[in-house]
């Protein structure tokens, strides 16, 4: 990375790039290491840990030219936290269940977040990450704290009441109000997923999959007549994408 980043005889794409236009293949590689891990494909998991570790190297060298802190650092620095978090396994305390762990590790995370002078519960929760996957971590966050429905079933309540909402401005025809009561519907949707355990991200990509599949379904069975779903009406490809439901119950 050090020699791609030289300005004497370095690469010209590695040295015009900042934290800020590499950041998004950090979070493209990230992705594809879970799509990898999706799929079952070890081999591909081995290269995308790679191209995710070089985005770690990438980053480091930045930082390292600037003076801020090298590779070695931010290694050192994943290590003193593991240590520091774990003090059950690497130290003398004794912890009973992974319940009493996750307290403790909650409030060595508030500890940390204290000291740099994030004391909001929800102060570090990055806004970076996917919107589905931030709700989730702010109710579960909150939720620490007593901040949230007692089962599914008051989630579930809160939802058709959103979606009520959302009918009533559709009615109306506020694009603004529309787009508020959506997400406010969404923001419902990730809580009842942490309800029930079930990451929303990955529920997702598992219906954009089953999606795509049955759709294949439908152009491969219009092809069979020399046709394109352009060619069909939504009734016969409504018929088709049943035909495939009932294909993947067999």
């Amino acid at each position: 990375m050090a020699r791609l980043r030289d300005p004497d005889g370095g690469c010209a794409w590695d040295l015009e790039q900042t934290f800020a236009t590499i950041a998004p293949y950090t979070v493209e590689e990230a992705y594809e290491v879970a799509d990898a891990i999706e799929r079952g494909d070890l081999r591909d998991l081995k290269d995308e840990l790679g191209d995710l570790l070089f985005q770690v190297v990438f980053h480091s060298r930045m930082a390292e030219e600037q003076g801020a802190f090298a590779f070695d650092d931010v290694a050192e620095a994943i290590v003193d936290k593991m240590l520091r978090r774990h003090p059950h396994v690497f130290g003398d305390v004794e912890v009973r269940s992974a319940q009493e762990q996750t307290q403790a590790w909650e409030v060595m995370k508030a500890s940390e977040r204290a000291a740099k002078a994030k004391t909001g519960v929800l102060a570090d929760v990055p806004a970076g990450l996917p919107a589905l996957t931030r709700a989730v971590k702010l109710t579960k966050r909150a939720g620490r704290v007593g901040f949230d429905w007692p089962s599914p079933a008051e989630v579930i309540a809160k939802l058709h009441e959103e979606v009520g909402e959302l009918q009533a401005e559709i009615e109306a025809g506020d694009k603004a109000k529309m787009r508020e009561e959506l997400g406010d519907l969404l923001f419902v949707v990730a809580n009842l997923a942490r309800k029930l355990d079930v990451e929303p991200e990955d529920a997702l990509r598992a219906t954009n999959a089953k999606f795509a599949r049955r759709f294949a379904f439908i152009e491969a069975e219009l092809a069979k007549d020399g046709r394109t779903p352009e060619q069909s009406d939504l009734a016969e490809m409504d018929g088709l994408w049943n035909a495939a439901k009932a294909a993947e119950k067999l």
